[in-house]
């Protein structure tokens, strides 16, 4: 039996390098095949939503378990300090053989958990949705014939081609000083 998982483990070692370097080269072949412009936009909002409520959901289970070991505390006996009255305390100030929360307490706890992150992930959508509407506004109220400057991420191949030569660069550098030192002279 040991022979067996021996062989086994040297096995995998063996092939392990193998695997790895496919992974690299189907994972390169993908990377630049993703590109998110192509998901419509209330898409991209449900992906936020989601993002937001379940990163929010263990800050909000932690705050609302503190909460309720708060007032379970000081239903039973008033914020008792002592060793008996600390038996209801909330986590760092709980003693030995502490009563644990009723299964119906902890239920209660997770859905006002989810609600608490299903409500800060619907205020965050409802701010995102009124800063673009003030934003797509703002630009239907521009004159026609304005120009609009788009910010995108500019490729590799592309990035190549707008490169300068050092003699190019130097002479818009010496054009650009000398249009400043006009504007400034009197």
């Amino acid at each position: 039996m040991k022979k067996l998982f021996f062989l086994a483990i040297v096995i995998s070692l063996l092939l392990s390098p193998l695997s790895q370097a496919a992974a690299q080269t189907s994972s390169q072949s993908q990377a630049n095949i993703f590109d998110t412009t192509d998901f419509p936009q209330w898409g991209k909002d449900l992906r936020r939503f989601d993002i937001i409520a379940f990163g929010v959901f263990p800050f909000s289970i932690f705050f609302v378990t503190f909460a309720t070991d708060m007032f379970r505390w000081y239903n039973a006996n008033g914020l008792d300090f002592s060793e008996d009255g600390r038996r209801y305390a909330p986590w760092p100030l709980k003693s030995a053989g502490a009563v644990p929360m009723t299964t119906d307490e902890q239920f209660r706890t997770i859905l006002i958990s989810a609600g608490v992150s299903l409500t800060v992930a619907l205020v965050d959508l409802i701010i995102v949705k009124i800063k673009q509407g003030n934003e797509r506004r703002r630009i239907e109220r521009r004159p026609s014939g304005s120009v609009t400057i788009e910010r995108r991420q500019i490729s590799a191949s592309e990035e190549e081609e707008e490169e300068l030569t050092p003699h190019e660069t130097e002479d818009w550098q010496e054009r650009e000083f000398e249009e400043t030192e006009q504007e400034l002279s009197p």
